[in-house]
């Protein structure tokens, strides 16, 4: 069990992936405090938001992947297509939901004001859930530049 977890732990792929979420989620975190001009620490773990830490971590999966098992592999090939799939829903289906989620949160607020209901912050629907064109391309090349620094 033990050797399991040193070769999990000593996974190139998976260091260089989770090193990626990383440093995306605070520069998420840094970008929205300066835009915001106050800490939110649920960025640090949050959905939504630049850059796309879901773009970050697909992409330099899947290019540590190249590295690691060779860019004819089928490890790279699979690492690939998950990461379009990922990206394309980030930006897509996702980034949608967060759209109907401030529409439904604007709806039941209208409600409250009218005396109809009382919504707990926890009730709310999230709205930081998907990405913009351009928070997953800056993602995207976040996590490309992750693996090149770290498997190079």
């Amino acid at each position: 069990m033990d050797k399991a977890i040193l070769q999990i732990i000593g996974n190139r792929i998976i260091q260089t992936g989770a090193v990626a979420w990383v440093l995306s989620q605070v520069i998420k975190t840094v970008i929205h405090l300066i835009l915001n001009k106050k800490i939110v620490w649920e960025r640090l773990v949050g959905d939504g938001g630049m850059p796309s830490s879901h773009s970050a971590t697909v992409t330099s999966v899947a290019v540590a992947a190249g590295f690691t098992a060779g860019w004819d592999s089928p490890v790279f090939a699979v690492a690939v297509f998950l990461a379009i799939i990922v990206m394309h829903d980030a930006r897509g289906v996702r980034r949608e939901t967060g759209k109907q989620a401030v529409v439904i949160n604007n709806m039941l607020e209208f409600f409250e004001k009218m005396g109809a209901g009382d919504m707990t912050p926890e009730q709310t629907l999230k709205e930081f859930v998907g990405h913009s064109p351009l928070q997953v391309a800056a993602g995207a090349v976040l996590g490309f530049v992750v693996a090149i620094a770290m498997n190079l």
